[in-house]
This record gives structure tokens, C-alpha cells and sequence, in this order.
């Protein structure tokens, strides 16, 4: 018996039977309370990476929040004290302050003076748990007092922080580093010298300062390494020579022409 094979054959569809054929979509109404918390989740999410855009590290070290609190020293008044529980970095936003140490004898030296726009305490930082030194304000002096947590913080959370504070690290890490070769290779009147223009500023672009808050004869002579008369030697020596000037109150002028007992061999 003969099979007859029968091919199909494809007919093609209407547009209107391909339309209608096409799987329907069925609108399904969203609960009305998702809108609303999705656009706040986005709003909030947007805020923060907009805040993080905007932080300005030096409107942070000017302004008071949770963690930071400004903090007024009159002048010789402490900030801390050696033996202190280190728990929170400072920033000096006006006046100086004078760091110091003091041996187990009760002899005291003087290791830093510091200025508007620096940080000390930052030891903290470190797993230091006491104070190797203490803090004393030369002047009256405004300090921020940022606790170590909220340091932490800002420094994990914003890399243009961090940025600042680690070059300010190393740019005081340099200068430790100067100061020793001072010490080992130049003479005390050379050291006094160089003493005085780093308090003026001299070399910092944007900062100098010809005039400066006088500075004790005692804490000159500690910053030095030498002795209190031998300061008064150069001081006066320095003032005949028309470097330095003394002017009623407590000021100090310090001239560029200083510079020259540092250069000169």
C-alpha cells in the first residue's frame, strides 16, 4: 500500500494573529510602602557618597562634633601631662604649644614647639597607653581634641584625611631626622639659629612669621642642647648683629638675615 507522503506547509501568520498570539503581561500592583523606602534608601545612599565627595579635612579640624570639642589654654597652662592616659590625638588650631619630657631625675628637656595647623598626641594612635611627654601652651592657645576613635575613623573613612595627616607624618619625620644631624654636626650657636627661623616659619611658603611669640631663654636653651648663659651669648650677639629684635610685650622679630649664620662654614 502506497503512503503518501504529505509535506506541511507553513503559513505565515497575520500581524494581527502575531499580536494577539504574543504572552500577555500581567501589571501587578506593588504595595504602596516600597516606592517610598526604595527612593529614601537611594536619597540617603546619595547623601553619603556626596558627603564623602565633599569632606574638606580643614573644615573637620575647625568644627566641633561627636568625638571632637575644642578645648581654650591660657598660657603655661598644661594640656597633658607625662604619665597621662593617651587617648586622644589634638590639633593646635590657634597659639603654640611646648612638648617636653623629663627624666626620672626631674631633668626636663624640650623637644618641639608647635604651631597653628599642627597635630600632636597622635602616639595614641599607636597602642601607646600613657603619655611619654607632656603638653604645655606657651600662649593662650585654642586645641581640638579628637578621641582616638573618631580618628580612627575619619582616617579609615576619608583617604583625603589620611592623605593630609600621613604627610604631615612625614614631613615632622624629616624633621626629627634634621634636627639629630643638627645636634651631631653643627655648633650651639648654629643650632639657636636655625631654632629661631624654624618658629618664624622661614622656608614654609604661606607661613611665615616675623614675628613670634618670645620664647624663655630656659626653653631655647633645652631645644639647643646647651646652656642657658650660652644662649643669652648668642641672643645678644644676635641682636647687635641686627638679626633678631626684641619689642615691648612678648614678641620676638626674627629676620631672614639670620639665615646667614646657618650658611656660613
Amino acid at each position: 500500500m502506497k503512503i503518501a507522503s504529505r509535506r506541511q506547509r507553513e503559513v505565515p501568520m497575520s500581524s494581527d494573529r502575531q499580536a494577539n498570539s504574543s504572552p500577555r503581561i500581567r501589571k501587578v500592583a506593588l504595595p504602596s510602602t516600597i516606592g517610598p523606602t526604595l527612593l529614601k534608601r537611594n536619597f540617603t545612599s546619595h547623601v553619603a557618597a556626596k558627603k564623602r565627595r565633599d569632606f574638606d579635612p580643614h573644615a573637620f579640624l575647625a568644627t566641633i562634633s561627636e568625638g571632637r570639642k575644642l578645648l581654650l589654654f591660657p598660657k603655661k597652662e598644661g594640656i597633658f601631662a607625662q604619665g597621662d592616659a593617651a587617648d586622644a590625638v589634638f590639633y593646635v588650631q590657634t597659639g603654640k604649644v611646648k612638648l617636653s619630657v623629663a627624666s626620672k631625675t626631674g631633668k626636663e628637656a624640650t623637644i618641639g614647639i608647635l604651631g597653628e595647623g599642627e597635630f600632636f598626641g597622635e602616639g595614641s594612635l599607636a597602642g601607646q597607653a600613657l603619655r611619654m611627654g607632656s603638653a604645655t601652651a606657651i600662649m593662650d592657645c585654642a586645641v581640638l581634641r579628637i578621641e582616638k576613635k573618631a580618628m580612627m575613623a575619619v582616617l579609615h573613612q576619608e583617604h583625603k584625611f589620611s592623605d593630609m595627616f600621613v604627610a604631615y607624618l612625614l614631613a615632622r619625620n624629616i624633621r626629627y631626622e634634621e634636627d639629630l644631624v643638627d645636634q651631631l654636626f653643627n655648633s650651639s650657636e648654629k643650632r639657636l639659629a636655625r631654632v629661631l627661623l624654624l618658629l618664624a616659619h622661614f622656608g614654609k611658603e604661606g607661613k611665615q612669621e616675623v614675628a613670634i611669640p618670645k620664647i624663655s631663654q630656659e626653653t631655647l636653651a633645652e631645644m639647643v642642647g646647651t646652656t642657658r648663659s650660652r644662649v643669652s651669648f648668642f641672643m645678644n650677639r644676635f641682636r647687635e648683629l641686627g638679626f633678631i629684635d626684641y619689642h615691648a610685650g612678648d614678641v620676638l622679630q626674627v629676620h631672614s638675615s639670620l639665615l646667614n649664620i646657618v650658611l656660613h662654614d
